[in-house]
Formats: structure tokens, C-alpha cells, sequence
């Protein structure tokens, strides 16, 4: 059996970085960038007001002041701003020749053509954004492997760039295996259950910005199988199986891909609970994860060994969750493998963190997830974490709870 962290060491052994592409703006949501990203010009382009208001000389000390003008967003007057003088001006408007302070309108009284300013101390640059203040030109704005979310996507189109090169998306396959399994919408006859292990993969992978290429049932007889393996294999960067590969006569994905000459087998079992039978295997550059058929061991394997590995493909930064110690707050029980427990973080009222588990958390349970925020990473031993240790957590994303 092979423990997690050597598990995925191998499978990064076997990884291939993927290709860019340049996509359309709109497109590229949740893409990972490709090339840094280097700003071609200052922004703002020109002194800005922060504030609807009017542009005043900070020299100026009179309270009165004719207005000559009015400065929308969008246009530039060719007006000047000297002692006495003012223009108003809207928010994102060029700031007018002369001016260097925007006083803004509720500090001011209308009084016919002229206005009255309520601010004494008016300081030369208030309520303006100078050229460059958010991006000067030449600066590294965004680095390639940062992922595109949504305030990404606008520095880049205030960057100017469309189309922006990222990373293609792996081309992912979702197989279930198993004539118990039938659909959701589906009567249940004797002895079958619904296929839910597609259905949560292709979620994860949809989150992971991935392309499912196929996501259905394989066909549970070998000669069929085989063929429909070999199908995917030679279309898509990954396949994913779900079921078939522990030690049972009918656990046709594990003979599958022992017995292909084509396909390398790298590893058949994990150190790890739930998910000890997963295989990973290799055919060319296309990465096979026959993954256990219970619903919880097949998202645990997928947070710990396949969504990293699709991250590295893409060439994402930001590859892991991040892992921070935690106090338990109830016993757990320890098994003889890493167990892997679904987790509630909260901050304590002193500001640790403190988690707790989910209740049961059997390898079929998947309502083990429901609410959690964390995987709790219970190393092997003898006897039971009591409460007030301290073990690992990797953070799924959701926010910490308050206790």
C-alpha cells in the first residue's frame, strides 16, 4: 500500500503540462493564466475624481467660486481651473487643467452661477486618483498560474487584453461501472442502487474548470469494457473510473489494466481510509484513476490525489488546500491507516481553531460531507485522539465557523 504523499509523487512523475490557447475575454471565468501579465499602459491613464463634486485649486482659499463647466466621465473641456474659478465634475472624470482638488458636493451650497464651499482646509490631491495609482505601466499585474476569478478577469480587461491566453482545460472522462447501478430518475429493481459517484465527480471536476467529455455508464462485461476504455484513453488527458477495482472476480477495471500491455500500472492500493483500492495507471500521457465504488472514498481520493493533479496540469499556483492544525474537540477513534474524517472547523471564543467530525463516517455515508469545511487528517495508531489533541486539517474552501 502506498501512502498518500508517495501516491501522489508518483502521479506527479506522470504528469504533462497542457497547452495554452487564447480565449475570448468573456471566456475565460475560472481559467488558469498562461503568460504573466505585464500592464502596456498607466490606469488610470489620466488624474481622476474619486467623488461627483467640484475641481478646485487647493490654493485657492476663497470660499466662492464661479462654476465655467461641467467634466463628465468620458469626455475632456478644454477648461482651465484658476482663483475663483471651479468646474464640476462627476466621479471618474478627468480632472480639469489647473485643478488639484475635488471638494465634494455635499460640502458645497449653490448660490445662482457661483458655488459656496463649506470646506476650509481643502489639501492639494484629495479626492483624486493620480495617473498610475491602480497600475503603472510596466508592472507584473497578474503572473501566469493565478486563476482567473471574477477580480482577474477585470484587471485584465483593464489591462486591455482580449483575447487572454490560459491553459486548455483537461479533457476529463467520468466512467461508472456496475450492472447494480441505475439512474437517479430511475425505479429501483432488486438489489440495485442509484449511481450517485458520477454525479459528484462531475461536480468536482466542473468546479476544477474541467471539460467532462463523457460522463455515463461503461459497459459491465469485459470485451465492451475494454474497448470502451481504450476509446476514452486515447481521447482525453485523464479517465476516471468509479468501482470495479478491488479484489472481487467482477472487479473488471483492476484486470482491465493489469492485464493491457498499452497501460502502466504505477499503483493498486492506498495507505489511506477510506480509499484503499484506487489504481492509478498511465496509457501514453492519459492518466487512469479506477477509484473504489463507495461515494466517499471517491471524493476523498479525488480531493487528495486528483484535483492536485489537475491543477499541476493546468499550471496553477495555487495546487493545494491549505493545512492547518486544529484541536479536536470530542475523542476520535484511530485506525491503522491515515484516516481521512469529514470535519467542522470553528474558532474558539480564545481564537483556536477546533474541530469536530461529522458523526459517522463510513466509507458509503456520504451525507459525512454535509456541512463540512475541512477533511480531518487522523494519523495511525493504537490508541484513541482524546479531546484537546491536535491533528491537521486540509480546508475545503468553506468558511470557518464561529463557535
Amino acid at each position: 500500500m502506498r501512502p498518500p504523499d508517495e501516491a501522489r509523487a508518483i502521479i506527479d512523475r506522470h504528469l504533462i503540462r497542457l497547452p495554452s490557447e487564447p480565449v475570448p475575454l468573456g471566456n475565460a471565468m475560472f481559467r488558469v493564466l498562461a503568460e504573466d501579465l505585464i500592464a502596456p499602459e498607466d490606469h488610470p491613464p489620466f488624474p481622476a475624481s474619486t467623488m461627483d463634486g467640484y475641481a478646485v485649486s487647493s490654493d485657492d482659499h476663497s470660499p466662492w467660486r464661479e462654476v465655467i463647466g461641467e467634466q463628465n466621465a468620458g469626455h475632456v473641456l478644454d477648461l482651465e481651473v484658476t482663483d475663483g474659478y471651479t468646474v464640476k465634475i462627476m466621479t471618474g472624470a478627468p480632472v480639469p487643467r489647473g485643478a488639484n482638488a475635488v471638494v465634494p458636493v455635499e460640502a458645497t451650497e449653490m448660490a445662482e452661477d457661483h458655488v459656496v464651499i463649506h470646506k476650509e482646509d481643502v489639501r492639494a490631491g484629495e479626492n483624486i486618483r493620480p495617473i498610475g495609482s491602480d497600475v503603472r505601466k510596466g508592472e507584473l499585474v497578474l503572473s501566469k498560474g493565478t486563476i482567473l476569478g471574477p477580480a482577474e478577469i477585470g484587471l485584465v480587461a483593464n489591462l486591455g487584453v482580449n483575447p487572454v491566453t490560459v491553459t486548455r482545460r483537461p479533457k476529463v472522462s467520468v466512467l461508472s461501472t456496475g450492472d447494480e447501478l441505475v439512474e437517479p430518475g430511475d425505479t429501483l429493481g432488486p438489489g440495485q442502487i442509484r449511481d450517485s459517484n458520477r454525479f459528484s465527480l462531475c461536480a468536482a471536476l466542473v468546479a476544477e474548470g474541467c471539460e467532462i467529455t463523457f460522463a455515463g455508464q461503461a459497459p459491465d462485461e469485459r470485451p465492451s469494457l475494454e474497448t470502451f476504455l481504450r476509446e476514452r484513453i486515447a481521447t482525453d488527458d485523464v479517465v476516471i473510473t468509479s468501482g470495479g477495482v478491488s479484489m472481487g472476480e467482477l472487479d473488471l477495471i483492476k484486470a482491465i489494466l493489469f492485464d493491457s500491455p498499452e497501460i502502466n500500472v504505477h499503483f493498486r492500493r492506498l495507505y489511506l481510509k477510506p480509499g484503499k483500492p484506487l489504481n492509478f495507471a498511465t496509457s501514453g500521457n492519459a492518466l487512469i484513476f479506477g477509484l473504489p465504488g463507495n461515494p466517499v472514498s471517491s471524493l476523498v481520493t479525488f480531493e487528495v490525489l486528483i484535483r492536485p493533479a489537475l491543477r499541476q496540469m493546468v499550471g496553477a499556483r495555487d495546487v493545494d488546500r491549505p493545512i492547518v492544525p486544529v484541536v479536536l474537540e470530542h475523542d476520535v477513534e484511530a485506525s491503522d491507516r491515515v484516516e481521512y474524517q469529514r470535519g467542522i472547523v470553528s474558532v474558539a471564543a480564545d481564537g483556536r481553531l477546533i474541530a469536530r467530525n461529522t458523526g459517522k463516517q463510513q466509507s458509503s455515508r456520504l451525507a459525512s460531507f454535509m456541512g463540512a469545511n475541512s477533511i480531518l487528517m487522523i494519523p495511525p495508531r493504537e490508541s484513541t485522539y482524546g479531546a484537546g489533541e491536535t491533528v491537521m486539517a486540509m480546508m475545503l474552501g468553506a468558511p470557518f465557523a464561529v463557535s
